[in-house]
């Protein structure tokens, strides 16, 4: 077994992607408000002061945002692609966020995929997986 398989994440690296200004492309952010990415990223807007970009099946605009339906539509830097999809399908959007040059990969609460992972680190992103930024907010100082 590849003991480099399983992620831990850092709290030092969660801290930095939360209180660095940036641009978050949220992956399955749309307009339904049954979905959690709509609050979450409504959230880390206003209390974290990130620029979101609004990726979603259909391209919709979100937030006032307009939206995308693949990462590589995005013009200019990302640096944190935030994951609101199932596990199943996280991969291809990891390695949609390695192939653009995202900064870092943040797969959402139950979001897990240790390969994926695995591979977005060996490409030099940071990794957090398997929580959610209003989680991780209560414990920053």
């Amino acid at each position: 077994m590849d003991h480099r398989a399983h992620h831990s994440n850092d709290p030092a690296v969660i801290k930095r992607l939360m209180t660095t200004p940036g641009r978050w492309a949220v992956v399955g952010l749309t307009n339904n408000p049954a979905r959690v990415a709509l609050p979450v990223a409504t959230w880390v807007r206003d209390h974290l002061g990130m620029d979101i970009v609004p990726v979603n099946l259909s391209g919709e605009d979100v937030l006032g945002r307009p939206g995308h339906t693949r990462l590589a539509e995005i013009e200019g830097r990302i640096d944190v692609v935030d994951c609101f999809v199932n596990s199943a399908k996280v991969g291809d959007i990891v390695d949609q966020a390695i192939a653009i040059g995202a900064g870092a990969v943040w797969m959402q609460l139950g979001v897990i995929d240790q390969a994926a992972a695995q591979r977005a680190k060996d490409a030099g992103l940071d990794v957090v997986m398997n929580t959610c930024p209003k989680i991780e907010a209560v414990r920053l100082p």
